[in-house]
């Protein structure tokens, strides 16, 4: 089995060399490679370190809570941190926390040998779903602990398998799993793995964070003004925005509506406002009277995890398409969270459905029934927010977890 991974990574490589002329993402990956190898011959790290593996973006957002607290509490520790994906690379290559980003090297025993040395890591964090077998057997080889943070397992993983056997000796050097839910736990259990803990998931202590440290802004204010019928619709496409344009053009004007596009390049907020035949205006281009809109449309980036306070109910997009985006910046602030029917993959989105904070829609009708239904029943309305707010407070926690049992 180990020759037939030794193969599979080397195929990969050779063929990321051989596309990368005609791929970016592959090219960026090659030459990041390349530039990591050069690095790790010049590092020389003085006192302990730290290493954190994440996969791509969405892994370092688990992941951050950790270094942020680790640079808060433990300063003496420096920070290695690797992405695998040139989309995670590239935009966190130069996140201040950390005192080096490097590329995850290929797979193999070499460079996993090398890697480790050049680092000497004290204590090792991989994150949700990551499992490289060598650099995996080193670092337990060399007794040095590596933690798994925000994991999360399904019973289809080869681990639980009966031809599992060879993909279980990497489970066996962690020192500790951090599992999001029992469900994950369980697996573990039925495998003979005890060394979890059910701690949740860490980004839910980044979201609550980020709600607690929100900025304000005016312009939204003034907009929103004594409107208590506010919707906030997050990382939205087309068919998302087609049913809440249906929706804001055919209610009253109590209603207002806040739109975070994913695409805000300036042929998709045109295309916005060309369905629009109510009131409305972008964040980049303010009127004089912003209380008299319907419609905002937020045509820049950085501002959605904020926005989301100044809404009653949540959208979120995605659903109509790939997948729906984060539930989470919505849901910390205590809002009811809709999305479109393609959320299954997402265990926030169940869990939220499943303890009613949540609620997925089919198309226009479905979304107006809703909606309308919110505003009419106060009560309905304030009990769906509660426990949309109770379930992000019951899941943080895990940061603190971690950090009381590996530093303290």
């Amino acid at each position: 089995m180990t020759l037939l991974y030794n193969l599979g990574i080397a195929a990969y490589s050779c063929l990321i060399k051989l596309v990368a002329p005609f791929n970016n993402k592959a090219k960026l990956l090659s030459e990041g490679r390349k530039r990591t190898a050069q690095r790790l011959k010049e590092l020389k790290f003085e006192g302990k370190v730290v290493w954190i593996h994440a996969a791509s973006l969405g892994e370092f957002e688990q992941g951050r809570p950790i270094i942020e607290k680790i640079k808060e509490h433990h300063p003496e520790y420096k920070v290695v941190l690797t992405f695998f994906s040139p989309s995670g690379y590239e935009v966190r290559k130069n996140f201040d926390l950390a005192d080096e980003v490097l590329y995850m090297p290929s797979d193999t025993k070499r460079h996993a040998r090398e890697f480790i040395e050049a680092i000497a890591p004290e204590k090792v964090f991989f994150i949700k779903y990551e499992f490289w077998y060598h650099f995996l057997c080193e670092l337990k080889s060399k007794q040095i602990p590596v933690f798994g943070v925000s994991m999360i397992f399904r019973k289809e993983q080869s681990f639980f398998k009966s031809y599992g056997a060879w993909f279980r000796k990497m489970l066996r050097a962690f020192e500790k799993f951090y599992v999001q839910d029992e469900v994950s736990g369980d697996l573990l259990k039925g495998i003979g793995v005890s060394n979890y803990a059910v701690a949740g998931d860490t980004r839910f202590d980044r979201v609550r964070d980020i709600s607690r440290e929100s900025k304000d802004f005016d312009l939204v204010k003034k907009f929103v003004g004594e409107s208590d019928k506010v919707i906030v619709a997050g990382s939205t496409w087309a068919p998302d925005e087609d049913v809440l344009i249906n929706y804001i053009q055919s209610v009253n004007e109590e209603v207002k509506l806040i739109i975070a596009p994913h695409e805000i390049h300036s042929e998709h907020i045109q295309q916005i406002e060309a369905k629009l035949k109510v009131p409305y205006f972008r964040y980049t281009s303010p009127v004089s009277e912003p209380e008299s809109a319907r419609v905002l449309i937020v045509n820049t980036i950085g501002m959605l995890s904020a926005i989301y306070k100044y809404g009653q109910v949540a959208y979120i997009g995605g659903g109509f398409g790939v997948g729906i985006h984060n539930t989470l910046e919505a849901a910390t602030y205590g809002m009811p969270v809709v999305f479109g029917p393609k959320y299954s993959k997402f265990k926030e989105a169940r869990d939220l459905i499943g303890l009613h904070g949540g609620f997925s829609i089919d198309g226009a009708n479905e979304f107006n029934a809703y909606i309308e239904n919110m505003w009419s029943d106060e009560a309905l309305l304030k009990t769906t927010s509660d426990k949309s707010k109770a379930y992000v407070d019951k899941m943080c926690g895990a940061t603190a977890q971690i950090m009381r049992e590996v530093f303290d």
